[in-house]
């Protein structure tokens, strides 16, 4: 029963419009081959700093202009923006439904009726 119930509302939450919205998204963004370049290698360049952090070494200058040259582009960018906000309202809706769930527990824990169906 459990897993029908949950079954179901994944079901429900993959044709949510919040949903359906970031699904959107990341398929254009995987479209742009310029934009996801960019966050790649945004990606390379602080993995690359990070390691240089760890051995005792500072990240280049060139890096960092790199890095914010590249985070300029990014965050000018309109998909992107749409990503961030769909991806920011999806979030909303999993924190509502996560609530709904810790309500049930809840009122599940506190009663004496046992259902099984």
């Amino acid at each position: 029963m459990l897993s029908e119930k949950a079954s179901d509302l994944g079901r429900l939450i993959g044709q949510s419009p919040e949903y359906q919205a970031v699904k959107r998204a990341n398929e254009s963004l995987q479209e742009d081959k310029a934009l996801l370049g960019a966050l790649q290698r945004m990606d390379q360049l602080r993995t690359d700093a990070q390691r240089m952090l760890q051995q005792g070494e500072q990240p280049t200058t060139e890096m960092e202009q790199e890095l914010d040259r590249l985070l300029t582009t990014v965050q000018g960018s309109m998909l992107y923006q749409r990503v961030l906000t769909a991806n920011e309202n999806f979030d909303k809706v999993m924190v509502q439904v996560n609530q709904w769930i810790l309500e049930g527990i809840k009122k599940g824990a506190t009663s004496s009726i046992i259902t099984l169906g």
